[in-house]
């Protein structure tokens, strides 16, 4: 029923003309004449209503404070009416909010790196109420940063500065992210995660790095360049044996008749030339019948 009266209340104002309502008002106008002590008193109600209704945004939730006291219930999203003489809505956002921070953290060799982080997190709805009154509206500065920075210089500190700029930055987030959760939870908050957008290593580290990448790539090649040498040289081995054993297979095969035998074909193949042949038997005497 407050709701409805709420929303109907301030259903029902209207766009005003400033100067329409200067002229009507104005020293010596008809209007102010003839304007008595009750309407002046309806137009001070009117205010104070309009003055008594808040509306809570879809995604946060209203802690209400009377007289320095906080309310054990939250106040649900929508239209809400209060008395602004003793009470206060402080709206508590629930959905997810990026934190942005800009700090530098020790590596385990004793550097200082430069990074950028974003810490998604939200608050319990469910403990909306607790965390304003035993954090206060300030929670960000005075609790969630403060947990922030000691977890990840905690963290940091067991790893080399180059293994942050690697493939251990999950690791690190995530070792991060638990610490933090294991301050925090009890507190009403739930982080999300912890993203480690950048990270900037000392120039001298770069270059260390950077001559690191070299010589490996540098080694990888010349291993490379032997596994070949090797490879061929096994070639070459496997290939003279080959030839080894082939020629020693032939010459056991030669007997004395054999080669006898293949001299005469050949004898017999150059006489069929109609050329002038010389031929020279080594002492032997052979037949040839053309």
């Amino acid at each position: 029923m407050v709701n409805e009266r709420c929303a109907a209340l301030m259903g029902s104002i209207k766009c005003i003309n400033v100067k329409e309502l200067g002229k009507e008002f104005a020293p010596g106008s008809q209007t102010l004449k003839g304007m008595n002590t009750k309407n002046i008193f309806w137009m001070a109600v009117a205010g104070i209503a309009l003055s008594s209704c808040t509306v809570v945004r879809q995604g946060d939730v209203g802690v209400k404070r009377t007289l320095g006291k906080i309310s054990k219930r939250e106040v649900q999203p929508g239209p809400r009416l209060y008395n602004p003489f003793l009470t206060t809505i402080i709206q508590v956002p629930t959905r997810t909010t990026n934190l942005e921070v800009k700090l530098d953290l020790p590596s385990k060799e004793g550097l200082n790196v430069g990074a950028e982080i974003s810490i998604l997190y939200h608050i319990d709805q469910r403990r909306a109420t607790d965390v304003v009154g035993s954090i206060g509206p300030d929670y960000e500065m005075s609790m969630i940063l403060p947990v922030f920075r000691a977890a990840a210089a905690d963290v940091t500190a067991g790893f080399m500065a180059k293994d942050m700029h690697t493939g251990n930055r999950l690791g690190i987030e995530t070792a991060i992210k638990k610490s933090m959760m294991g301050l925090l939870e009890d507190r009403g908050f739930v982080i999300e995660a912890v993203l480690m957008k950048s990270i900037k290593l000392p120039a001298g580290l770069y270059r260390a790095i950077e001559e690191k990448l070299q010589a490996e790539q540098e080694a990888q090649r010349m291993e490379f360049v032997l596994q070949r040498e090797r490879q061929e040289a096994d070639r070459r081995i496997i290939e003279a044996e080959g030839i080894r054993d082939a020629n020693k297979i032939i010459s056991e095969g030669l007997t004395p008749q054999i080669i006898q035998y293949k001299t005469i074909e050949a004898y017999r193949e150059l006489s069929k030339s109609p050329n002038t042949k010389v031929i020279v038997g080594g002492g032997k005497d052979f037949i040839l019948n053309p």
